[in-house]
């Protein structure tokens, strides 16, 4: 971020009697040259108490040093005194002088060499088990420094929830940000060029914000953005452990907590994730239509001749590649492994079903990340975030259909712990109220199907690419004003439409089950259920909402709320400290 926001650090030398503030560096400095060069080697008075401000009546000076505004004079080695060379300062002393007043207790300012209270071994931090990539998204060009500040918002409110919950630990999670966007040139001004000057405000702010997306579905700017991010976590880590050089030997964990736009980009680095391998699977699908159609005598041999050269190519780039592998050991592309992966309002379904991920029949998270790559995949959204969308139904299809896991308020006494608490529906199921009702009712669907049923607003499936997804996606390409309207154009209540598409589906869903022979799909009337096939884990995880939250207002501002929130701090806490938990020594962590 630029000169001007840059926080300093200074060292702390003489400090103000009773405030304790300390001098400004310059002045604090050359009050030190100054004392070590007339009292080195000389002791304090043992009586002598930090605490107590004495006036040294009678007492003339036997050093003295001219500073720019101002003069110090040592009374002793321990009693030193500033002031102030304003011509009101002086006038002020020469009366209280006459009056009878000495002049350190008339206009003097007393300073100690040190602080009020002496440093201990025991000051020192805490161990630092854990650290948290903080990665920003969109915007970060508009508000230059802000990932600095959200970050610290976020280790505050952290702060605060490890006094409450984790004080017997002797460790604690570190949180750092991560800027990786002001580095880039992409087009340079090429942009601010060709933008016209009406409302200019609001064109310079989308060109600061939402353009970052049309950055990285651009293939020339896409790998800049990659490599940006890339190497700024690389880098912050090399740093901290060349700082903290025992956090790799005693096992130190690293996770990455990402927003927005951040989240698609960790991502694809942490998977290697290319559009080339898009464009592969087009071709391999192309060719297998082209077998599939009637062709000539002619066309065959030259399809033969085409596959024949592509398998000589492949063949040559393979040669090339073990070629290089043998010579050049290539790094991996983070050098850490990722313990935990944090996305927070994240549109990160949307590119994975538009790049054609689609649902599977293992309840694993191997089918978006695998463990390998990334212990632990949580996906936290606030319920009226318009950039969020859910990962689960990616993987289980009747996902849709389940609410995600509420999280604790962090003042909730004795809540269910997250491992423990049972998928339920997103609303449960009514009694039919005709044949269709009831032979809907009846429905056997497989693991991979949605039961038919009535959804809430938000919980519309993201595998709907034909509406849901496209129109987010398409939303999120025109900037943050689709972002925000196209999920308010969405209906709440189910329209004609909505109930042909569905019995459609559901007459789909009978063939397959038919033909599938899955058991049934029990549930009770609370809600709870117990699919045939559940995730191993689960991924989506909502904020609970206001009970005096305006969901139009909420939309506008939950997009950029999750940083502050103490119940977001303490799920992550309770995640990174997993193992600490299952300790049964832990005992006020039992309730988390």
């Amino acid at each position: 971020f630029s000169e001007t926001e840059k926080i300093p650090v200074m060292r702390g030398q003489w400090f103000i009697d009773g405030t304790w503030q300390p001098l400004e560096e310059e002045e604090s400095n050359l009050i030190e040259q100054e004392h070590l060069h007339r009292f080195k080697g000389q002791q304090l008075q043992e009586s002598f108490d930090m605490e107590v401000s004495k006036p040294v009546d009678g007492k003339e000076a036997i050093h003295s040093l001219k500073l720019s505004r101002n003069h110090v004079d040592w009374h002793s080695v321990d009693e030193v005194y500033l002031y102030s060379d304003a011509t009101t300062s002086k006038i002020a002393r020469t009366v209280t002088q006459k009056l009878g007043f000495s002049k350190a207790s008339s206009s003097g300012t007393r300073l100690h060499r040190g602080y009020v209270e002496e440093a201990t071994l025991e000051d020192k931090p805490p161990q630092t088990s854990h650290i948290v990539f903080v990665v920003h998204g969109i915007g970060q060009k508009m508000d230059q420094g802000r990932i600095i500040k959200n970050t610290a918002m976020m280790r505050d409110t952290a702060r605060k929830i490890e006094e409450k919950y984790f004080s017997n630990l002797a460790t604690h999670v570190e949180f750092l940000p991560v800027e990786w966007r002001s580095k880039l040139t992409l087009d340079g001004d090429t942009v601010d060029s060709i933008t016209p000057d009406k409302v200019r405000g609001l064109r310079d702010m989308l060109n600061s914000s939402a353009m970052d997306i049309m950055y990285y579905t651009s293939p020339l700017y896409r790998d800049e953005l990659v490599k940006g991010l890339q190497q700024e976590l690389n880098r912050l880590y090399t740093l901290f452990c060349s700082r903290n050089p025992e956090f790799e030997e005693k096992g130190g964990k690293v996770s990455i907590v990402s927003h927005s736009l951040g989240c698609v980009i960790t991502y694809d680095i942490m998977t290697g994730w290319n559009p080339v391998r898009l464009y592969e699977q087009l071709l391999q699908k192309e060719e297998e239509e082209l077998e599939d159609r009637w062709m000539s005598y002619e066309e065959q041999c030259l399809l033969e001749e085409l596959y024949r050269t592509k398998q000589r190519l492949r063949e040559i780039e393979e040669r090339l590649h073990g070629l290089k592998a043998s010579t050049i050991s290539k790094p991996p592309v983070l050098k850490f492994k990722v313990e935990n992966f944090f996305c927070m309002g994240s549109p990160l379904a949307v590119f994975l079903a538009l790049r054609g991920i689609r649902p599977g029949n293992s309840g694993s998270q191997d089918h978006i990340l695998p463990r390998t790559i990334c212990n632990r995949l949580l996906n936290i959204f606030h319920p009226t975030d318009p950039v969020a969308y859910r990962l689960e139904p990616l993987i289980l299809k009747h996902y849709s259909n389940i609410s995600p896991v509420q999280i604790h308020w962090y003042n909730t006494a004795n809540p269910l712990p997250y491992e423990r608490m049972k998928p339920n529906f997103l609303n449960p199921t009514k009694e039919p109220t005709s044949v269709t009702d009831s032979e809907s009712a009846s429905t056997v669907p497989s693991p991979t199907t949605s039961p038919v049923m009535v959804r809430r607003h938000y919980g519309e499936s993201i595998t709907n690419i034909g509406k849901a997804s496209i129109l987010g996606a398409a939303s999120i390409g025109k900037g943050l004003g689709g972002m925000l309207f196209s999920r308010f154009g969405r209906s709440s209540t189910t329209t004609p439409q909505t109930l042909e598409t569905g019995k459609d589906g559901a007459e789909g869903d009978d063939k397959k089950a038919t033909t599938a022979g899955t058991p049934p799909f029990p549930h009770s009337g609370s809600g709870f259920l117990e699919p045939a096939v559940e995730l191993e884990h689960r991924i989506d995880f909502e904020l609970r909402e206001g009970l005096v939250e305006s969901r139009y207002w909420s939309a506008v501002t939950s997009h950029t709320a999750y940083w502050s929130s103490l119940d977001i701090a303490l799920f992550l806490l309770t995640f990174m400290y997993k193992h600490d938990q299952e300790d049964p020594d832990k005992s006020n962590l039992d309730s988390i």
